[in-house]
């Protein structure tokens, strides 16, 4: 039976505030609206666009209040919120105050679900989030099931509980905001890939950033996948409330034990999904079948088998699908080979965390780094890597930071300070870089700061470089 089926009945007059207008809250506040519920979206901004957005809506039969996302709405007995929307803002104290719950959009997809409705294989973490989701998605229809990838990415959740697709699984990417404001949300088998500080200024606190994370593992079925080399993600498994059944599975670099996924001269395999764990082990893929073949990116590939395997999907369809899946650009994506040097953007690398993995994979490294640092240090990073540097040129506002932790720990690495926040400043650090860099060595663009004060995000901060790269490949031709 199709989730399409979902009865008004519960919602008829139901008077709902949705939060926030964009690319979660109209799409809610018209599913709302068409199952009978009285819909009043609240908004902060009363711009151009927010105008335009509001026509819209009321067209259609719904309130509409901007440059107030304060005041609760008289009569409110739920509030469906954009997930960015921050848990101590006025309109949740006030909601928090009469007794009104809170759902964000991924709780409300889960609630609309109908009878049958695919079960969710979920994945979340500080960074690799869409990159795993999406090779899961590439492993499940390699099974020849029908599947999306859905969350953050690709298709949304309500077209997907309420579209006209029929699904036999979903693969969900869930951030740690739409995990906050999911408390029922239960999930076949999920994944936290990692956990490193982040949104910070959003939770409060890391403890609750990290409890947030946890979420998603409330309630499994079947499998609980948490990361070896990162103890915090096994400690989330064990405070988790699951099923009567439901596995811990690890997943690692390093040669697995029983109940783990891992890796082997070059193979991947499984010693979790078979009938013998302490004696027997699946081979799934090579290393080589991944693209690119970096370590976060083989944690990634494991972590999407591991949920997959859960599933009861076949080996031959996780080689298939890892052989099938290509990455997204802007992360860890080779752009060109100039002169015998490789030339790399990942602009994804927007915390200290994505950059470490990603300076990891590379050796000699010129890094170009910098942007908006979001309260990050960079000690550690600059620790980690110090011997890995040819050089580094550095962008942004807060590039500052990293150049005092280079003088700390890499003192003998040679830097370029670009003091120039246009965004004709990556084609100056790509040619700074170019000449820093010898044949043989990897020019990686990996941030580890936010773009936007010099971008509107990281696909164009991303595209500059690529552009910038392509210029110079032009030149040298």
């Amino acid at each position: 039976m199709g989730s399409r089926e979902v009865s008004n009945q519960d919602w008829q007059g139901k008077h709902v505030t949705v939060a926030g207008l964009g690319v979660s809250g109209i799409p809610a506040a018209k599913v709302l609206h068409g199952l009978g519920a009285v819909v009043t979206v609240v908004n902060d901004g009363d711009d151009e666009r927010s105008r335009t957005q509001a026509a819209e809506l009321e067209a259609q039969g719904i309130a509409v209040r901007l440059g107030d996302g304060a005041t609760l709405p008289e009569s409110t007995e739920l509030i469906v919120t954009a997930p960015g929307w921050q848990p101590d803002k006025p309109l949740f104290t006030a909601a928090a105050e009469a007794g009104v719950p809170v759902w964000g959009d991924v709780e409300l997809a889960w609630r609309l679900r109908g009878p049958g409705a695919a079960p969710w294989l979920a994945v979340t973490g500080t960074n690799g989030k869409t990159t795993t989701v999406r090779m899961l998605a590439s492993i499940l229809q390699a099974a020849g099931l029908r599947t999306a990838a859905v969350g953050n990415i690709g298709v949304s959740l309500l077209d997907a509980v309420l579209g006209d697709g029929e699904y036999d699984v979903l693969a969900v990417e869930l951030s740690s905001y739409q995990l906050h404001w999911a408390p029922s949300l239960r999930a076949h088998s999920a994944a936290v890939l990692n956990l490193a500080p982040d949104h910070l200024d959003w939770h409060g606190s890391m403890a609750a950033y990290v409890a947030d994370k946890g979420r998603v593992y409330e309630g499994n079925r079947v499998a609980c996948v948490y990361n070896a080399a990162d103890p915090a993600t096994e400690d989330l498994v064990r405070e988790a409330d699951v099923e009567e059944g439901c596995r811990a599975i690890g997943f690692t670099l390093n040669t697995p034990g029983p109940s783990q996924l891992g890796v082997v001269d070059g193979i991947l395999v499984d010693r979790a999904f078979v009938a013998n764990r302490q004696k027997q082990a699946q081979e799934l893929a090579e290393v080589k079948d991944i693209d690119p073949p970096a370590p976060h990116n083989i944690a990634n590939a494991l972590a999407a088998a591991a949920l997959a395997r859960a599933f009861g999907v076949e080996p031959a369809a996780v080689r298939d699908g890892l052989r099938a899946f290509r990455p997204d650009p802007h992360r860890i994506e080779h752009v060109a080979n100039i002169d015998g040097v490789a030339y790399v953007d990942d602009s994804k690398a927007t915390n200290t965390h994505a950059a470490e993995a990603s300076l990891a994979a590379y050796d000699p490294i010129v890094w170009i780094a910098g942007g908006l640092a979001k309260g990050a240090t960079f000690d550690e990073l600059v620790t980690g890597a110090a011997g890995r540097l040819r050089g580094a040129v550095l962008i942004g506002r807060d590039r500052e930071l990293i150049r005092e932790a280079l003088t700390r720990h890499a003192p003998e690495v040679p830097v370029v300070d670009l003091d120039r926040t246009d965004t004709g400043a990556m084609s100056e650090a790509v040619r700074e870089a170019a000449r820093l860099a010898r044949p043989g060595d990897t020019v990686l663009m990996a941030p580890a700061c936010a773009s936007m004060d010099m971008f509107v995000n990281y696909n164009k901060r991303g595209e500059a470089f690529a552009d910038a790269v392509r210029a110079l490949a032009a030149e040298s031709a």
